[in-house]
């Protein structure tokens, strides 16, 4: 029989593995997992909560997407679509994802306390539990609601409201995008540089994703020099969380020449510890939630 720290280990494995197999198959193109169009399959959702996937489903469901090519981010297990009259068809593959459950004391009740689904809450001892979900498009006998639709100008407007919220100054000028953290600013080259506005709100929402790591935020480490793992590792940190918010937005994703040099740094990080990817995915989604929190209104929607 195996124990749970064996199931867990294998839950890591497995879904590192998958991703490990989609960055090798991206890297001549510079395509990773969380580049995307920003269709809807790019924001993964539950079919029986009509909730969002979070931090390390949402990358892993991102992998299975593309593998499957997929044209609707709408999952569910076996019995979550049986429950809606559908049939998932013979033969399917599932994808996998991860549930957080609270290891209880002895004698504790049964009561239901379980993490979201996309990582681990702090200061709990908690144990992962994988899910097998299948894609809208492996079943039958469910109809997809029609779904509205804003124009792009309406999403590349929203998106400049929602950056412009963070209040995090900007600098324009120069050739080159960067956060610096010592006097905590972002310089990004002007608009007219960019080939497209989405690529510059990309580019925009990828320097305060790492403006998020700041002392006073949310405390990554910012420090270390261009080319060593940890450098790597907030990058991977900030593309999953670019990734994540421009797929809330309808905004596609679109990979950079730059980030060429850091896929051989990710792939031996992934390669070296198969929990490495689930750290960067819960930090990615700990800075998404940073940033919708200060969107007006979000503290009353949080009362």
């Amino acid at each position: 029989m195996s124990t749970p720290s064996c199931h867990r280990t294998d839950i890591y494995a497995r879904i590192t593995a998958e991703i490990v197999a989609a960055v090798e198959a991206g890297a001549g193109e510079w395509r990773m997992p969380w580049h995307h169009d920003g269709a809807t399959a790019a924001r993964p959702i539950n079919v029986a909560s009509n909730k969002p996937y979070r931090g390390i489903n949402i990358l892993a469901l991102w992998t299975a997407s593309r593998a499957k090519s997929c044209g609707v981010g709408l999952w569910g297990t076996y019995r979550q679509w049986l429950a809606l009259g559908a049939q998932v068809r013979k033969g399917e593959r599932a994808a996998t994802v991860v549930l957080w459950k609270p290891v209880k004391p002895p004698g504790a009740g049964d009561e239901d306390t379980r993490g979201d689904g996309g990582d681990a809450p702090r200061g709990q001892r908690m144990f992962a539990r994988s899910f097998s979900v299948f894609n809208l498009q492996q079943v039958d006998g469910y109809t997809l609601p029609t779904a509205n639709v804003p124009p792009e100008t309406e999403r590349l407007a929203y998106a400049e409201a929602f950056i412009t919220n963070l209040k995090i100054k900007t600098e324009f000028g120069g050739a080159r995008a960067f956060y610096r953290p010592s006097d905590d600013m972002i310089r990004m080259p002007a608009f007219g540089a960019f080939d497209n506005a989405i690529s510059f709100y990309g580019s925009w929402l990828h320097e305060h994703g790492h403006a998020s790591g700041a002392k006073h935020r949310l405390d990554r480490d910012l420090t270390s020099a261009y080319g060593t793992p940890a450098y790597a590792h907030e990058e991977i940190v900030v593309e999953i969380l670019s990734g994540m918010i421009l797929a809330e937005l309808g905004l596609a994703y679109h990979p950079r020449k730059d980030h060429a040099a850091y896929i051989s740094s990710w792939l031996a990080a992934l390669q070296g510890d198969s929990r490495v990817i689930f750290r960067a995915a819960s930090k990615a989604q700990q800075a998404a939630d940073w940033m919708h929190a200060q969107q007006p209104g979000a503290a009353l929607a949080a009362a």
